[in-house]
């Protein structure tokens, strides 16, 4: 008896589905990874339209965001702050820099590197995206619940940092012993 798969990717089986997989993987729509993206894209869709609305790009208002934790950082912190490659950085700081969202001068103590810091125009905009964004919070929790956000916050909190000296498979440094 064939088992059939969903439009997820998933399948519905008979006792004997187990046996009949081509890989000996987890189904691909119960992947970690997979799962997480999936979290994250029904999370950031009901962001996307607000910031739009205020021309920012996802990627713009993480830095955006990430500034106003700091009174200035180093690009190369920012980087690894929001998650973002060097070159896309360097691309979408310098359009910040046009709009006058963000302000960029070099490190006293080393004028190889850049510091940012956010503008006080840039703050305007984050006062003005943030109603919007915390009433999009709201329904988040008001749908999810809030202990259950709460939870699912310190979860994957505590999974980040069970998994931070993991080693990687591949990489440098990594046992050679599978």
């Amino acid at each position: 008896m064939a088992d059939e798969k969903s439009r997820d990717g998933s399948h519905s089986h008979s006792g004997e589905a187990e046996q009949g997989r081509r890989t000996p993987m987890r189904e691909f729509s119960r992947s970690l990874p997979m799962s997480l993206l999936r979290a994250r894209e029904a999370v950031m869709r009901q962001f996307r339209p607000s910031l739009r609305n205020h021309g920012l790009t996802e990627q713009q208002w993480r830095i955006l965001r990430a500034l106003t934790a700091v009174d200035s950082i180093e690009v190369t912190e920012l980087a690894r702050t929001a998650f973002l490659l060097g070159p896309s950085l360097s691309r979408i700081l310098r359009d910040l820099e046009a709009r006058h969202l963000i302000e960029r001068r070099t490190a006293k103590a080393d004028l190889r590197r850049g510091v940012v810091s956010i503008s006080p125009r840039g703050l305007k905009l984050i006062e003005a995206v943030a109603p919007n964004s915390e009433a999009i919070y709201a329904e988040i929790t008001s749908r999810f619940g809030a202990q259950k956000l709460t939870e699912l916050q310190d979860m994957l909190g505590l999974l980040e940092r069970s998994l931070a000296a993991m080693e990687v498979a591949g990489e440098q440094g990594a046992g050679d012993d599978g």
